[in-house]
């Protein structure tokens, strides 16, 4: 019998960038969301903005 092993580790380098992207996503769509004219946009994300101390005003 043989077992066949799937190694989930990874690189720091490739953890590093993936990091990286994600942060770079979630910053960007905060930007978006709070620079949004739209009102329906603006009204969606209103509360969370200020609480996260972004303002919208």
């Amino acid at each position: 019998m043989t077992t066949n092993t799937i190694s989930n580790s990874r690189s720091i380098s490739q953890r590093a960038t993936a990091g990286l992207i994600s942060l770079l996503i979630g910053v960007s769509m905060v930007f978006a969301v709070g620079l949004s004219h739209i009102s329906a946009v603006h009204n969606a994300a209103h509360d969370t903005r200020h609480a996260i101390g972004f303002p919208c005003h």
